[in-house]
């Protein structure tokens, strides 16, 4: 609960929860909001809510989009027979930069993580074993997640319950060192990891 008469204080909590913003870039962000004319504040505030009222989860793979499919999937182009499931929407722009990859994607939104209790049922995995059982035409999936111990449970877990459809499951090879995040790594890695994936 935030306090009603500490705005700047409040704000700055706020700054604090998004993901990578430590203490010191929090305050950098929070002095530069408050360093703003009012109507530029407004037009930011605006274009937040208004990102947050329109944009929504593609049906099929999840990503962000502000139509019911997105680009990648309603994208006739596509390779339809492979899917590549990555941790984040960060994930398919960083993939998609290598601009070698043509297959189709399916966003988690987050790792299995006991600790975190985050589990499969928090996942929704349930989505995502029946999207590939009743398709038909995918042949491979990829398991993209973070060469981190939450990635390679996910992975193992995804791997588990596929393995009985009789399609192809691969993971990204470790050209990706241990620990690191997909987002964060060069294009030319990225390339290497997808073209020398091992099957599972």
């Amino acid at each position: 609960m935030f306090k009603k008469q500490n705005a700047m204080e409040n704000l700055f909590k706020i700054f604090s929860l998004i993901p990578g913003i430590g203490k010191k870039s929090a305050l950098k962000v929070l002095y530069y909001i408050l360093s703003l004319e009012k109507e530029k504040v407004l037009e930011i505030t605006d274009a937040i809510i208004n990102a947050n009222r329109s944009i929504k989860k593609c049906k099929f793979c999840r990503n962000y989009t502000e139509n019911d499919i997105c680009k990648i999937c309603s994208n006739e182009k596509r390779d339809k027979t492979i899917i590549c499931i990555v941790e984040n929407p960060n994930d398919i722009r960083s993939f998609e930069k290598i601009n070698s990859f043509f297959g189709r994607y399916y966003v988690l939104h987050g790792l299995i993580s006991p600790t975190k209790g985050i589990g499969p049922k928090e996942l929704d995995l349930k989505d995502l074993f029946l999207k590939i059982k009743n398709n038909d035409i995918i042949k491979e999936v990829i398991l993209a997640t973070n060469p981190t111990v939450e990635g390679e449970t996910t992975a193992r877990y995804i791997a588990k319950f596929l393995k009985p459809l009789k399609i192809s499951i691969s993971r990204l090879a470790y050209g990706i060192s241990v620990g690191s995040e997909i987002q964060y790594t060069d294009k030319m890695t990225i390339l290497k990891a997808i073209e020398n994936r091992n099957r599972l």
